[in-house]
């Protein structure tokens, strides 16, 4: 069942579609949106998190800029705007920021847009010269270093001081119904703040221009990005909500490979890492994307925090860590994971439970593909738990942590947690229908506003 807030924001869509439907069956033809008299109106901007809607509920709740005066709540369409509204990072004040349209961020302050060769420039940085430089045919496999990786790090820090954008304390970040809303190639950080809102959203192609290469990251080495499209760090009390997270329109089947490894410019989607607490994510559509959430930084992050709720959201495209989880209280409900389309990514896992994270995952739904192995949706390091029930399959019920633990002779999930979830506002026991259901009403676009 969804929210008290989310059944009466889709109501006044479907009240107002039937109407429009009523108006054109008498020939009258098309006409605007209507609200419908009787509606409760719902603006988004000043809506806070529904009570015991997850962990982001717990204590005060999470109420953003709801309580914002007239005089903060600003509509921004280009980054200088959003940068302005944005302002200090320490700054408490509530306030509402409305995005209208896509915003891009690799923009400067007068609109122009930028590309890598403008934050390569004047600094020295060249790929080929790196190539070149750290080949491990002739360099070894040792960390880079040296006037080619100080003029990558140099680039690296100019698209990072213009696409990193600081979210305070107190704040509703939301897109504008009805205008495409949406930040393209930015990274949203949201570090050390208590209270932030983040909705209706599209957040694509957040890209790294100079990715690092790391030659002793696993076997082969690695080439690794710096940026998520929502980093949370330190963060408390966050709800995100009905928004789409992509790659597009630059795909990982599209990037080039150099020492035998992709080239990856993307890094995470929607990380929540360094002693986050208390954070609802739902209604979100993950697509099109590799390491798409991490919660936890390390096997050594905040015990005792990293305390997440993850709901209703559609994970599609997606080749692993939807989540990977480390020490928290994660509960994942009513979620469903489509690895039919995969846009080029490979499916690799789920869920992986590790570091003794504790995570309560029921009433979830997979659809797979013919031949697709159950055992392979989970993932973990042996100290993990993964509880819960009543997750289908292609519509049957399947325990999939015991489908996992049999194909695995070591490393096996456990199977009881040390807490029990009691905020879990719209858990529907019956999921069957939940494929269908999440089709339409998630992602950035849905919500509709007074």
């Amino acid at each position: 069942m969804a929210s008290p807030s989310h059944r009466r924001s889709l109501r006044t869509r479907r009240t107002a579609l039937l109407s429009a439907a009523a108006v054109a069956a008498a020939g009258l033809g098309a006409v605007p949106f209507v609200m419908n008299a009787n509606a409760n109106p719902v603006d988004l901007a000043h809506q806070a998190l529904p009570a015991k809607d997850g962990w982001a509920a717990s204590g005060a709740g999470t109420t953003g800029g709801s309580k914002a005066s007239s005089a903060n709540v600003l509509t921004v369409s280009t980054r200088a705007q959003l940068v302005k509204a944005l302002g200090s990072a320490t700054g408490t004040t509530p306030k509402i920021i409305k995005v209208k349209g896509t915003i891009d961020a690799n923009t400067d302050d007068a609109g122009k847009k930028l590309t890598c060769a403008d934050y390569a420039s004047g600094t020295g940085y060249s790929l080929d010269a790196y190539l070149k430089a750290y080949d491990p045919a002739t360099y070894g496999k040792k960390a880079p270093s040296g006037t080619q990786e100080k003029a990558r790090a140099a680039a690296q820090a100019k698209q990072k001081k213009n696409i990193v954008l600081r979210v305070p304390s107190n704040t509703t970040l939301v897109g504008v119904p009805g205008t495409n809303a949406g930040i393209k190639g930015g990274s949203l950080l949201v570090q050390d703040v208590d209270n932030v809102i983040v909705r209706n959203l599209s957040l694509t192609a957040t890209e790294d221009c100079f990715p690092q290469w790391d030659p002793t990251d696993g076997s082969s080495g690695e080439w690794n990005s710096a940026y998520d499209s929502v980093t949370l760090r330190g963060a408390s009390h966050v709800w995100a909500d009905h928004n789409t997270f992509s790659d597009a329109p630059f795909f990982d089947k599209a990037e080039k490979t150099y020492f035998g490894r992709k080239y990856q410019v993307h890094d995470g989607a929607l990380d929540i890492t360094n002693g986050s607490d208390l954070v609802t994510v739902e209604r979100n559509q993950f697509t099109n994307h590799d390491k798409t959430m991490l919660i936890g930084s390390s096997d050594t992050d905040s015990v005792g925090k990293l305390r997440v709720s993850i709901h209703h959201n559609v994970w599609k495209g997606i080749t692993q860590r939807a989540p990977l989880a480390r020490i928290g209280q994660i509960h994942l409900y009513n979620n469903h994971y489509d690895t039919t389309s995969l846009n080029g990514y490979e499916a690799k896992y789920s869920l992986d439970s590790r570091a003794k994270a504790q995570v309560v995952a029921e009433h979830n739904t997979w659809t797979l593909t013919s031949g697709a192995k159950v055992a392979k949706l989970l993932s973990g390091d042996g100290t993990g738990s993964v509880a819960g029930s009543g997750n289908l399959v292609n519509g049957a019920a399947t325990d999939i942590v015991a489908a996992y633990n049999s194909a695995n002779s070591s490393k096996k999930l456990k199977t009881t947690v040390n807490w029990k979830p009691t905020l879990t506002a719209g858990l529907q026991t019956s999921s069957k229908s939940l494929p269908t259901e999440l089709l339409n009403s998630t992602g950035a676009g849905v919500l509709t506003s007074s």
